[in-house]
């Protein structure tokens, strides 16, 4: 009977905590959402960098409460909720966004790992149906998640919640108010490939899609946790609030559980010593946004914009990779610093890569 209980035990204990934790974004190490003001670039604390919101104070954009998280999340104290408002325009760009970024000297980005998070919606504040949302995304947008109508497609409105692999849609679902979605991507930096993992409400994760080819593309600094929402014409803007949980990256072993694995020595959260902070330039745009071309469930249409508008280059500029280098009403560097080129994303925006 003692052997049976203690099988049980252990049998449990590996299925809450498979792999091994990377970088911690839980919040469980922060008081408030106010601790993310603490950092800067040159105070590189807490587990998260703090630069892409709007211009009003850190909690018009992110909250944390324990009401916030799935509650089959035990390994979180608490989750976020992300809002965008009429002031979540960052940097004068013209397309709303609240995006956090993970502060760690961690290998993010090298080998097999999975990136884990869980999402979810309410009625009010709704993500709007009628603009593109892009969620958990990288700066190549190799891999994300999207909501609403998709730039360039026929109709109005879309009310799916979708995964995409280089802006094509691999699997989708309508958004319902109330579900906890539990996502992990499975990126392999090696094999240039990346799959996804998912459930809802307290389910362990399964995998809906195998890893398939993707240009697996990420610094280590460049994976967003929160939301960018396209511009679209005719449509005004309204509060939007996204609830966050059980955020981590994990390597080795996926942890399917929703429950999620311990918390590292520290809770995974870099100190401010040059050992543990990773301190990467940033430039006025750090971010694209992704391309047009759409495969939905409401219309297998694919379109492709035209070429973005390009203003006058300045005389000797070279913009560093990462940076913005093309679109409508951007006036900086249209050259890259070799070895980057500018590549198109959409008429909004293209990027040294």
């Amino acid at each position: 009977m003692k052997f049976s209980v203690l099988s049980t035990l252990v049998a449990n204990a590996l299925s809450v905590s498979a792999g091994t934790i990377l970088w911690d974004g839980r919040f469980n190490d922060m008081s408030s959402a106010t601790d993310l003001n603490n950092w800067s670039w040159g105070n590189q604390v807490g587990p998260y960098q703090y630069y892409i919101h709007g211009s009003s104070s850190v909690t018009s954009y992110v909250n944390l409460s324990p009401d916030f998280k799935n509650p089959a999340d035990s390994g979180s104290k608490q989750g976020a909720k992300i809002t965008l408002d009429n002031t979540a325009y960052w940097n004068g760009q013209n397309m709303r966004r609240t995006e956090l970024i993970p502060q760690t000297t961690a290998a993010i980005n090298q080998g097999k790992v999975f990136y884990h998070f869980s999402l979810m919606r309410k009625d009010t504040n709704a993500p709007a149906t009628t603009r593109e949302h892009q969620i958990a995304f990288f700066e190549s947008h190799f891999t994300e998640l999207k909501s609403g109508w998709q730039s360039g497609a026929p109709g109005v409105s879309d009310p799916l919640l979708r995964w995409c692999i280089g802006g094509q849609t691999k699997w989708s679902t309508e958004w319902v108010a109330g579900v906890w979605h539990n996502v992990a991507y499975e990126i392999d930096f090696g094999a240039n490939t990346v799959g996804f993992w998912h459930s809802t409400g307290s389910d362990a994760l399964t995998q809906k899609i195998a890893p398939a080819g993707a240009s697996t593309s990420s610094n280590g600094a460049d994976w967003h946790v929160g939301v960018l929402e396209l511009p679209r014409s005719g449509y005004s803007d309204s509060n939007e609030d996204y609830y966050w949980s059980g955020v981590y990256i994990e390597s080795g072993s996926i942890t399917t559980s929703v429950a999620g694995p311990g918390s590292p020595p520290g809770g995974g959260v870099s100190s401010s010593s040059s050992s543990s902070t990773t301190k990467v330039p940033v430039t006025s745009s750090t971010t694209l946004v992704t391309s047009t071309k759409t495969t939905s469930k409401v219309s297998t249409t694919s379109t492709t914009s035209s070429a973005p508008a390009v203003s006058t280059t300045p005389s000797g500029c070279a913009a560093a990779q990462w940076s913005q280098c093309a679109g409508i009403g951007y006036s900086g560097c249209t050259s890259c610093a070799a070895p980057a080129t500018c590549k198109y994303v959409n008429d909004w925006y293209s990027q040294c890569l």
